[in-house]
């Protein structure tokens, strides 16, 4: 009985196996999924700034092909239209001629808009003096508006004047490039004198009695000289060509209130130049912004 119990107490109990659980390294996911997006957001950025710089490139070419269009052939249609538009005698036949004569610009409605502005029994004449372009824009596509002034010597029996008047049209230009005026003269107004007045250049004795003195020689010396002298003969006075030739023949007279800085070791010098031109006899006087250096002489390098 003994036996069998100390035998029953060896009897090994079977060891029951742990099953081996594996854990997820969420962490490392994570790190990937970061990495990923990064790299995404990176490409994504490099892409639209590419194209960013392509639309930049594209509405940059626009522009400068707007402003490289030829509006000579505009301008010159509508002069031509405004001297046979503004032209007339008081005959019935010089008024169907002026008619017939608008037609080449005028689309067919302004044309019948237009048959009664001069009237047959009109008591005056009018000669067209001068037509001056004032401006050409781009109004919509394919079509322009001009500005443009119109002289005319008006004759009223026996009173005679002259007039100037400002109108706009705007021009249609088809893709052969002809063109019809579709909106008929209509006055407006010119740009006018501004009333803008620059400020007024002051000495502001930063250079001594002697050295104005010496300037002053110099500069007349040089005014004298100028209008007829070489190149070479220039380069004694100029570096650099900072004045060319002019090869005119003006005589010097005098200078004109001259305004001298000191601007490190350079003297900047405005001032005005009086001259008689010998062809006309008329003064011209000519105003000179320049700077002066001296080495051994005084000469003008700007």
């Amino acid at each position: 009985m003994v036996n069998f119990l100390k035998r029953k107490k060896k009897i090994k109990q079977p060891k029951v196996k742990k099953l081996r659980v594996y854990k997820v390294n969420t962490h490392k996911k994570a790190v990937i999924a970061l990495w990923m997006l990064l790299i995404t957001s990176f490409c994504f950025a490099v892409y639209k700034n590419f194209t960013a710089i392509n639309i930049k490139t594209v509405h940059e070419t626009k522009v400068i092909d707007k402003e490289i269009v030829d509006t000579h052939k505009i301008e010159n249609f509508v002069k031509n239209f405004a001297k046979d538009y503004y032209s007339w005698q008081p005959s019935q036949a010089s008024i169907e001629s002026r008619n017939e004569a608008i037609k080449k610009y005028l689309t067919e409605e302004l044309q019948t808009l237009n048959v009664d502005t001069i009237r047959r029994d009109i008591p005056t004449s009018s000669t067209v003096q001068n037509v001056e372009i004032w401006a050409v824009k781009q109004d919509g596509e394919k079509q322009f508006q001009v500005t443009f002034t119109v002289d005319q010597f008006i004759t009223d029996g026996e009173n005679k004047k002259s007039i100037s008047s400002s109108y706009e049209v705007i021009v249609y230009v088809d893709d052969s490039g002809n063109m019809v005026i579709i909106k008929n003269p209509t006055i407006c107004n010119i740009p006018s004198k501004s009333s803008y007045e620059p400020k007024t250049k002051e000495d502001d004795g930063t250079v001594d009695a002697l050295t104005t003195g010496e300037i002053n020689e110099f500069l007349k010396t040089f005014f004298k000289l100028y209008p007829t002298a070489t190149e070479k003969e220039l380069s004694y006075y100029v570096k650099d060509s900072a004045l060319k030739p002019i090869g005119l023949n003006y005589s010097f007279a005098e200078l004109l209130n001259p305004i001298y800085t000191k601007k490190g070791n350079k003297i900047q010098v405005f001032v005005s130049v009086k001259y008689l031109d010998q062809q006309t006899k008329v003064t011209q006087i000519s105003q000179f912004d320049l700077t002066l250096e001296k080495n051994q002489n005084w000469m003008i390098v700007k």
